[in-house]
């Protein structure tokens, strides 16, 4: 009776009441914030405001550490040799782009779905999920170390690996920050699922080459691993 009397009082008011839906899915250890229209559709604007708003509220913060890029940088020219060509995906102030490109030599651009994109240098304004036609089989190696931001990652790191030379390789930094689903983060899982993860979602076009650790980590962080992921 209370809850009729309730409903009726929000239609009043032009308001449908509807079951909440559980916001985080979780599945063997993997968790995925899943963005729903009242009707269970995608909500893909809400996913977007929410990561531009995060964004503009963290736009002082620097996740990335130049010595892990500078071991990163040595790393891809003792396994690729030459590079001419990366991309760094969601990268906020486009710390990831200045080092590779001081440290490597060569062309990195950067991608961020924010507006703010545009105040930094290399950058893109860009949805990493989508891709470019002059990007396909173009990169030498991918980074991200914003993976857990990826409302979809089988179809997010597929479009990266698309964008990979054969033999090239996509990086992706996991720590313990990235076990957890978010609103702002709403992948996460544990890095002993991530091997399993990307094998499936590869079905044989990539593959886990190894994972390495990083030599530097912030306070807060319990572990910090590089997944090297090498297109067949």
């Amino acid at each position: 009776m209370i809850k009729k009397q309730i409903r009726k009082i929000a239609n009043h008011f032009g308001y449908e009441l509807t079951k909440r839906r559980s916001e985080v899915a979780t599945e063997n250890g993997v968790e995925l914030y899943r963005y729903c229209k009242p009707d269970g559709s995608f909500d893909y604007e809400r996913y977007r405001e929410v990561q531009i708003l995060g964004n503009k509220r963290k736009i002082a913060n620097v996740w990335v550490l130049e010595e892990n890029i500078a071991f990163l940088a040595n790393y891809i020219q003792k396994t690729q040799g030459k590079v001419e060509f990366g991309i760094c995906h969601g990268t906020r102030r486009g710390k990831e782009q200045e080092w590779f490109r001081k440290h490597l030599g060569c062309e990195v651009i950067g991608t961020e779905i924010s507006d703010t994109a545009t105040d930094f240098p290399h950058t893109i304004q860009w949805d990493f999920h989508e891709v470019k036609p002059e990007w396909i089989d173009a990169a030498d190696f991918i980074y991200s170390n914003s993976f857990d931001h990826s409302y979809d990652p089988k179809k997010c790191l597929n479009a990266w690996m698309s964008c990979v030379k054969k033999g090239g390789i996509c990086i992706l930094e996991h720590t313990s920050g990235h076990e957890k689903a978010t609103k702002l983060d709403p992948f996460g899982a544990h890095i002993t699922q991530m091997p399993y993860l990307i094998l499936t979602w590869g079905e044989g076009r990539f593959f886990v080459r190894e994972i390495l650790t990083a030599p530097a980590k912030g306070d807060a962080i319990h572990y910090s691993h590089f997944l090297i992921i090498q297109r067949a």
